[in-house]
């Protein structure tokens, strides 16, 4: 009988496993150790409402004085794990100020953090990926006059709602992305090609093929180095990508692929559970079986619910779900369900680009295995069936 479950990482992933470990009526004791020192918070909006001003800090709270109570959880916060090991009666957290913490049960949740590159001004040039990293942007940004230039390294997601906020501030952010089109790699060659004028339309400059040599820091900023020549800017911004916290597993017997392996129960091995950006999970679609990690907001919640049923003797089956992301940059909202290749075959079956409303379908051997949308979220949500089949 599990009595004791230790939550490793205090993030959206953790928390909504513990809540949904109390829903589901567990009443042993749940442990929650964070590395961060603040209350446990939601991320998407850091690079959108926070950015753009819309919202201040204390609306990112995922948790208010009654559903803190009623977690009744003891917190660990500030408390980096730096092991993981398993003995005869359950497994041992070991953490960074060399105390353990010991549990019938581990859920690991320790995300992600931003991707690095190494350029010689990596400690000048700001992320958005926790709290502290967009707490120390807006001070940057808010000391900035109208009509500065401002480098964003990256025209993914995160790179491309960084240029969005930017420009709401009356910045001019100059876009540097390494493909031939933003989103290429994750949307394929069709989708990126649909979406390719939202930056200009929004009188964002994006230029693409960049092979940048290094960034440099100068008194007055940072100076992007390229083939074509150096510039400089006020300030600098990475967004390319993210990656998992595993590295304090090292020394586990866990298997560690692109992130924590876990089985159709989002187990790792007995006893130990994955969630979130960290897990990557057996997935099937189209006849296609990959084991895949993904970051997105409503993955972590999913992983959450299930792992907590599992835990109580309450799933049925092995765990299933319909991938969802969405983001708002450049005046527009896209949004997925599913997960595509891409080179999958892609058709826009409603809308158009020139209407700048539509939506596509993704298929593999004539199976629907993804549903892209651009400013038509009531047609995408409808479409979530097919996906379900």
């Amino acid at each position: 009988m599990t009595s004791r479950v230790v939550i490793v990482g205090a993030s959206l992933g953790g928390v909504r496993t513990a809540s949904a470990l109390r829903r589901e009526g567990f009443t042993g004791e749940i442990i929650i150790i964070g590395d961060e020192t603040h209350e446990p918070y939601d991320r998407p909006p850091l690079s959108k409402q926070i950015l753009l001003g819309k919202w201040g800090t204390e609306k990112l709270a995922l948790l208010n004085e009654t559903t803190y109570a009623e977690l009744n959880a003891q917190w660990m916060l500030g408390s980096a794990a730096v092991a993981l090991r398993s003995v005869d009666n359950g497994h041992v957290v070991e953490l960074a100020d060399g105390s353990q913490v010991s549990g019938d049960i581990v859920v690991i949740a320790t995300g992600t953090r931003a991707r690095r590159l190494p350029f010689s001004a990596d400690s000048q040039l700001f992320a958005v990926r926790t709290l502290d990293d967009t707490t120390a942007l807006l001070a940057a940004v808010e000391s900035l006059a109208a009509g500065t230039r401002v480098a964003v390294i990256g025209a993914g997601f995160i790179g491309a709602e960084v240029a969005t906020a930017l420009k709401a501030r009356e910045l001019v952010p100059v876009v540097y992305e390494t493909q031939s089109r933003p989103l290429n790699a994750v949307l394929g060659e069709s989708a990126a090609r649909w979406l390719e004028q939202l930056p200009a339309d929004a009188a964002v400059e994006v230029r693409v093929n960049q092979s940048i040599s290094d960034v440099v820091a100068t008194a007055s900023g940072v100076t992007v180095v390229t083939a074509a020549g150096s510039e400089e800017y006020a300030l600098g911004v990475l967004g390319v990508g993210a990656l998992p916290n595993v590295e304090w597993l090292d020394t586990s017997a866990l298997t560690i692929d692109r992130g924590v392996v876990v089985d159709g129960s989002l187990q790792a091995m007995p006893g130990v559970y994955a969630v979130g950006d960290v897990a990557s999970f057996p997935f099937e679609r189209a006849g296609r079986r990959e084991v895949i990690r993904i970051e997105h907001w409503q993955i972590a919640n999913d992983h959450a619910t299930y792992v907590a049923q599992h835990i109580c003797g309450n799933a049925a089956s092995a765990f299933a779900t319909v991938p969802y992301f969405w983001s708002d940059q450049y005046g527009k909202k896209i949004q997925m369900l599913g997960h595509p290749h891409a080179d999958d075959d892609i058709e826009i079956v409603l809308g158009s680009v020139d209407e700048g409303k539509w939506l596509a379908h993704y298929r593999h051997d004539g199976v629907i295995t993804g549903v892209l949308a651009l400013n038509n979220a009531r047609e995408l949500m409808l479409s979530k069936p097919l996906l379900e089949e």
